[in-house]
Parts: structure tokens; C-alpha cells; sequence
């Protein structure tokens, strides 16, 4: 069994060369050629002088490139750092900043739009751009992704299991997004886990729609490769455009966050196409009751299995097709090789409904936040020592979660501590919205908070004042929010008020401010 990230694209390769390993519109690779250009790329990134566990940037849409450069780190022993494609150009610029990537790599486009944000990042060194023209010479630190592949080789670099092989950047309660530090065996053991539960097989053909930056979207390529299964890349406009693509290609599991599954059970289905589509999973938020109804009525023959994770775990519970119609409302159980705790604050078991925090244990716990002690001690904590046995410290995954479970082991989300915003299966920080707000200059004093919506699952809402001498200007916030911030984190309205209330501390009262607009899309369900 493949030990590290890119042994299962290896081992693949030598059980059915032959095999198709992923479909990028007009172009496929089979998983022989894969792994060649696979080799090949860690041997380039270790001829241009990349030390062991360097940081790569990858900053594209999904192609076979972005996969090659993925695996292609990973076999070199350095460290991938998958970046979302819809981000603008100051949060790319954060990101490759916060753990000093030494190469990036890009499109000529997106090379541009980043190239100020660049030239803040010291320890860069090489950029690759994957649709420069071949033997194309380029300025400066910018290579070709041919030239790239023509340069100096170099061996690669020794690596364990327990080896940072990737940083995935989420959004936090307050602040920039932190970077969560993934190793080898947290991604090799997830892939066989989950691989396991849907029964995995070389026959499959998944359609990746989710970004690889987001730990879900990235399961999907590691799961497929580990049995040697099909994954078609597609990048999407219309929701129809799944649809059609899961028909073409023939696609037998499909992986989705609600907002989409929302938007695809409004839309008439493909007569038969759960013929070949085996089964669907959500994860990213909690799904309708509606919504599965109708999915499950459009495709009576296809399985779905409610999921839910956490990047710091990767993937941590399910729910078996068979429980759907008994407890919809369910998050499952532990995925196989994971343990799921349901604990007090002072770290003992909750009784049978009690509410607790969540608490995952095992080989899928990440190794912590990259460069972050402070935020690592507050959510990787010790668990209280087993009866029997050796007694040893165990780091574990306090989610800030809170659940309940039932008499028969299963568990049910009751919410969350913290102040996130969950919308479009993405976790957005209030604060980082609001010092986009601030930086406008149109307001005096802000919050951001997320709001109940029928689609989004929240959608984010600011109550603000004016700044001091102007007038509340709601399209031109908006308008300079849309050039800062990514689609999913613009806010989708504005409360002006003369002044915001704060509590006897001298805080905003978020909780007061909140229920003045919790009901504001209420009218949209």
C-alpha cells in the first residue's frame, strides 16, 4: 500500500499503465504518462535548487498541469501550496508571503494581475507559466512550463510519511486565512479511507468540480488515484454544465458542497444517468432536507452520502445511504481508521445526546498551522489518556464544533463557537471582510456576519456606519469590494445605521447586531 502522496499515482501506474488517469476537456493522460511527467517535474524543481519541504505555489484552474505540479512536489519532497483560482491578487499575494514560496506557478494572466503583490515576495524565486509559448524567453525569474521541464535535473530529496507535504490555507474566526500544515500520511490514509466507503474501483470516472485548494475538492484526485479510478476536470459556468459533463463522461461519483446540489436539484436531469452515476457525497455545509429529496428523486438508483470534515482533519464522519431516510439530519460516523470524540470542556466523554465539542484523533490530525504556534496550541490539544494500556500524549483535532451524539453512535451538528460565515461551502472570517471594508474608506464602523439564505447556506451581511462627513454609499462600497475581495466574500447587502451599539466592554454587540438582520433573506425560502 503507498506509503506517501504521489506513490499512489506510482503504484497506479505500475498495476494498469495503460489506464486513464485524468481527462482535461480535450487532453487525458493515462496514469503511465502521468507518472512519467510526474518524475519529471520533481526532477526539475530539484535541478533549479529547491531545497527539502520549499514551498510551491500553485495558482491555476483545474488542468492537467496544476495535478502534474501537485504530485510533482510531492515527489520531490518539497511542499504544494494550492491556491484558490477565484482569489484576487492581495489575498494570492498574502498567501505566498505567509510561507515564503520559492516558486510559483501560473498563467501568463494571472502573472500579470499578480505581479505588484510579487515584488513583496522575497523569498520567490522562480515563476512558471504554464501557457507561455515552447523555448519562449522570458525577463527575469519567469520560466516556461516546457523550459521548465527542458532545464537542469536534480535527485530528489529523501521523505517520510510524517513529512510536510502541503499547505491548505482556511479562513479563520478572525484575521487572514491560516495555512494548515498536511503531511504524506494524512492524505495517503484519507484517500484509503474514504476510497474504502464508496467502495472505490479502476472503473470509476469522478468529475472534479471543486477547487483543489479546498480539501474536499483535492480528495477527489488522491481517492481516484488510489485505486487506479478516472478523474475528469471540469471547470464550470452553468450549473447544466455538470450535469451534462457527468452524462458525456459517463461519471460515477460526483462530489458537491449544498449551493451547488441546491442549484442542480432545480434543473431537470439527464433520463438514466443514474445508470452509470453510482453515488454522490456532500460535505462543505449542511444539506437541505428539500434539496436531498429532490436529488434522490431525480437519480433513484444513485447512493448520496452525507459527509463532514474539517481540513484540519481532512475528512472526519459519514453517513451510510441506508440511514439517509431515518436520520437526514445526521453527520454519520467516523470515517474507517478515524476515531470521533464527543467531549466536555474538561475532556470527558459526553453522555448519549449530551451537547460536546467534536474531537477527532488519529493519522488523519495535520501537523498544525504553518508558523503559527499560538493558533496550533488553541485547536491541537492533548485528549485526556485511554483507560488501559500505554499512556502516552496524544494531539488531537478540537474542531470548535459542537454536536451530540445519539445512543446508536451517530452524531448531529449543533453549531459552532466561533463567529464564522459559511457560505457557497466556503469559511469566511468576518474580520477579513471587514479590514477590506475599512480600507474603503466609505465607512466609520462595520461588522460582518453571515445571515441565513435559502442557497448560500449564509450569505454575508455588513452593518455599518458612514464615515465621518459622507453619506452612506452602498454601490460604491460594494463596487470596491468586488475589486478586492473574491466573489463568495462580497457582502450581498448593507445595513446603515447612525451608529453601531458596542457592549459595557466598549465591543461592537455582535450578537445584537446580528439578530437585526438574521431574518433579512428569510422571505427568499
Amino acid at each position: 500500500m503507498s506509503q506517501l502522496l504521489h506513490e499512489l499515482i506510482l503504484r497506479s501506474a505500475g498495476q494498469s499503465p495503460d489506464a486513464v488517469a485524468l481527462v482535461d476537456r480535450g487532453r487525458s493522460l493515462t496514469y503511465s504518462a502521468l507518472a512519467t511527467q510526474v518524475r519529471d517535474f520533481a526532477s526539475a524543481l530539484t535541478g533549479l535548487g529547491l531545497s527539502r519541504l520549499d514551498r510551491v505555489g500553485i495558482f491555476l484552474p483545474k488542468q492537467l498541469e496544476t495535478v502534474v505540479a501537485m504530485f510533482g512536489t510531492a515527489a520531490a519532497g518539497c511542499t504544494f501550496v494550492p491556491v484558490n483560482a477565484v482569489l484576487k491578487a492581495p489575498q494570492v499575494g498574502y498567501i505566498l508571503r505567509d510561507c515564503d514560496v520559492r516558486l510559483l506557478i501560473t498563467s501568463r494572466s494571472r502573472f500579470q494581475d499578480l505581479e505588484a503583490e510579487l515584488a513583496q515576495c522575497p523569498a520567490l524565486t522562480h515563476v512558471v507559466l504554464v501557457d507561455a509559448e515552447e523555448g519562449a524567453q522570458l525577463p527575469g525569474p519567469q520560466l516556461s512550463w516546457s523550459g521548465l521541464l527542458a532545464g537542469q535535473r536534480g535527485a530528489l530529496h529523501r521523505v517520510i510519511d510524517t513529512d510536510m507535504v502541503s499547505i491548505f490555507y482556511t479562513s479563520g474566526s478572525t484575521g487572514k486565512p491560516k495555512g494548515v500544515v498536511l503531511s504524506h500520511r494524512n492524505m495517503v490514509v484519507g484517500a484509503h479511507s474514504v476510497a474504502s466507503y464508496l467502495d472505490n474501483t479502476p472503473q470509476d470516472r469522478l468529475l472534479a468540480v471543486l477547487p483543489f485548494s479546498f480539501d474536499y475538492g483535492f480528495s477527489q484526485l488522491s481517492t481516484a488515484f488510489s485505486v487506479g479510478a478516472t478523474v475528469v476536470l471540469l471547470e464550470y459556468l452553468l450549473p447544466r454544465d455538470v450535469l451534462r459533463a457527468v452524462e458525456r463522461e459517463k461519471i460515477t461519483g460526483l462530489a458537491g458542497v449544498p449551493p451547488l446540489w441546491i442549484q442542480l436539484s432545480d434543473i431537470p436531469w439527464p433520463e438514466g444517468v443514474d445508470s452509470h452515476l453510482r453515488y454522490m457525497t456532500n460535505s462543505g455545509g449542511a444539506m437541505p432536507k428539500a434539496t436531498l429529496t429532490r436529488l434522490r428523486t431525480n437519480a433513484p438508483r444513485t447512493q448520496f452520502f452525507l459527509m463532514y470534515g474539517l481540513t484540519e482533519a481532512f475528512r472526519s464522519t459519514y453517513l451510510p445511504p441506508a440511514e439517509a431516510d431515518a436520520r437526514p439530519d445526521s453527520i454519520g460516523k467516523a470515517i474507517p481508521n478515524a476515531e470521533i470524540l464527543v467531549l466536555r470542556p474538561d475532556g470527558s466523554l459526553c453522555d448519549p445526546d449530551e451537547p460536546g465539542e467534536l474531537v477527532h484523533r488519529g493519522s488523519l490530525v495535520a501537523l498544525g498551522y504553518w508558523n503559527d504556534v499560538a493558533k496550533t496550541a488553541e485547536r491541537f490539544k492533548p485528549i485526556p489518556p485511554r483507560a488501559g494500556g500505554l499512556v502516552v500524549p496524544e494531539l488531537a483535532v478540537w474542531s470548535g464544533d459542537t454536536v451530540r451524539c445519539d445512543a446508536q453512535g451517530y452524531l448531529y451538528f449543533v453549531g459552532r463557537r466561533d463567529e464564522m460565515i459559511k457560505t457557497s461551502g466556503y469559511r469566511v472570517s468576518p474580520t477579513e471582510v471587514e479590514e477590506a471594508v475599512y480600507a474603503t474608506g466609505l465607512v466609520g464602523d462595520v461588522i460582518a456576519t453571515g445571515v441565513p439564505h435559502p442557497r448560500l447556506g449564509q450569505a454575508v451581511v455588513l452593518v455599518a456606519s458612514a464615515a465621518n462627513g459622507r453619506a452612506a454609499d452602498q454601490e460604491g462600497l460594494l463596487q470596491a469590494l468586488r475589486k478586492a475581495l473574491p466573489n463568495y466574500m462580497v457582502p450581498l447587502a448593507v445595513r446603515w445605521l447612525e451608529a453601531l451599539p458596542r457592549n459595557p466592554n466598549g465591543k461592537f454587540d455582535r450578537p445584537r447586531l446580528a439578530a437585526e438582520v438574521r431574518d433579512l433573506f428569510a422571505e427568499a425560502k
